[in-house]
């Protein structure tokens, strides 16, 4: 089958960084479902990983965790799809990633794929809908329904994948003042027509641009990049006893800034249930189909940003160098091999 994949940790400009091969075709296991892969989406995990992480004993390493296709074949445990059925998911970070014309993945963590999207618009989803959903209902803990009124969520980072679905989540699904920071004009309409209550400019300190948008403080952040760079601006953002949640990998952190104000703070890590097979694993199954009809009702809408043509390894060093600059909006997809 055909797949991309690296032999060697090499800068994005490398062709060599990513390369066309050909694979032996993958075997489901029990509870694995053997997947045609229709489209892929790429994310700031795809490019850490290939420039952090060496293969092993010269093999080829394969990235790829956004998919949605079809099922081909399932393994003999499995109860929840059958051959045929549309899927999307992120898949688990321990296994063979999705760049690749076929693909095994433990059923616990797929979804049945929205019915009122082509495969592109579904592959930009599964990843950063995980993501998002865990950190705001289950690492901030907030609740849904409009129960949260008079509480609010900032946002850094809201133009990027992450924070493209969090804002409609946080938007749609709760009471709480969205407010979202991008740091360009394209970025900047980008969060707001995704509903965000305001849209604020990073790049400039944060606590001022909140009392410019008539915000003294915020009682929830959820914090998608550059963390460390932000931490002072955020504690004092941060209302007394409110939450930050964080993704993103910072070299340090002085968490004791936290203590006079009694924030807590939060990691959201979506790979976490698959890579220690939790009890709860399958809650990511639920969780997708949850986000697959919130699609289909229209509460929430996909987040492709650009669709960068067919699935090889050209277009997707292309998608990694878009990445690596930090100037792409929302999801960057393929589609076909």
């Amino acid at each position: 089958m055909k797949a991309i994949a690296y032999y060697a940790s090499l800068p994005i400009s490398d062709e060599q960084s990513l390369q066309d091969i050909e694979l032996p075709e993958p075997v489901a296991g029990p509870r694995d479902l053997l997947v045609e892969v229709k489209a892929i989406s790429v994310n700031p995990v795809d490019t850490k990983v290939r420039q952090n992480v060496q293969p092993e004993d010269g093999a080829a390493k394969v990235l790829g965790w956004d998919v949605a296709g079809v099922v081909k074949a399932v393994g003999s445990e499995v109860t929840l799809f059958k051959a045929g059925d549309k899927v999307f998911y992120a898949g688990s970070i321990a296994r063979a990633g999705g760049n690749s014309e076929l693909h095994v993945v433990d059923e616990r963590i797929v979804g049945h794929m929205p019915k009122t999207l082509g495969f592109a618009e579904a592959a930009a989803l599964p990843l950063t809908a995980i993501t998002a959903w865990e950190l705001l209902f289950e690492r901030l803990q907030v609740r849904e329904g409009k129960t949260e009124e008079g509480q609010s969520l900032l946002i850094v980072g809201a133009a990027g994948g992450v924070g493209s679905i969090l804002t409609q989540l946080a938007k749609q699904l709760t009471g709480l003042t969205v407010i979202g920071t991008a740091s360009r004009p394209q970025t900047q309409s980008w969060v707001k027509a995704l509903g965000a209550d305001q849209v604020i400019d990073h790049s400039q300190p944060l606590s001022e641009a909140l009392k410019g948008a008539g915000l003294d403080q915020v009682t929830h952040v959820a914090s998608l990049t550059q963390t460390d760079q932000h931490l002072d601006q955020l504690v004092e953002a941060l209302a007394p006893q409110g939450k930050l949640a964080l993704i993103d990998d910072p070299k340090t952190l002085d968490i004791t800034k936290l203590k006079r104000k009694s924030l807590s703070l939060h990691w959201e890590f979506m790979y976490t249930r698959s890579l220690f097979e939790t009890a709860d694993m399958i809650e990511q199954h639920k969780l997708l189909n949850r986000v697959a009809q919130l699609i289909d009702a229209g509460t929430l809408k996909t987040t492709v940003g650009e669709h960068f043509g067919t699935i090889n390894a050209a277009n997707l060093r292309r998608a990694h160098a878009l990445l690596e600059s930090g100037k792409s909006k929302g999801k960057i997809v393929l589609e076909g091999f």
